[in-house]
């Protein structure tokens, strides 16, 4: 007995589904809409150049936090403002101890090497032409 492929055969009536239009209401409403179904006014809106959702955080206000805040000694802000909470504690707490090593002279290495990361991180974050925020969507 062999098996007739899912696809049948050539030349034969296949049977599609009918379309049916996206009702944002089905899913609840704070699921986003699937990929492919831009529903107008979806909480910030969609990127015009890619289509993926906006962010209510700005990539300029990251960036800056990021980078002029490690010039008073304080890292990772821009990070913790954006939604990345795992890089911007990393750097936060790796300032804050470098602080208390201080004592023990490896602090004198710890402190700058963190500034500088928070400071470059900064960089990359103004540089980037979409970065994203914790939830994945683009910054403004």
């Amino acid at each position: 007995m062999t098996q007739q492929p899912p696809w049948g055969e050539p030349g034969e009536d296949r049977h599609y589904e009918p379309y049916e239009p996206y009702d944002p209401t089905a899913r609840g409403p704070h699921v986003p809409p699937p990929v492919g179904y831009p529903v107008p006014g979806w909480q910030y809106g969609l990127d015009p150049a890619t289509g993926l959702p906006l962010s209510d955080k700005s990539k300029v206000a990251a960036g800056l936090l990021q980078m002029l805040l490690p010039l008073i000694g304080i890292a990772g802000v821009g990070r913790l403002y954006a939604g990345h909470v795992g890089i911007g504690l990393v750097q936060l707490l790796g300032v804050l101890v470098g602080y208390l090593l201080i004592c023990v002279v490896i602090g004198i290495l710890v402190v700058p090497a963190m500034l500088l990361w928070s400071f470059v991180d900064g960089i990359v974050i103004l540089a980037s032409s979409h970065p994203r925020d914790g939830s994945g969507r683009v910054m403004r």
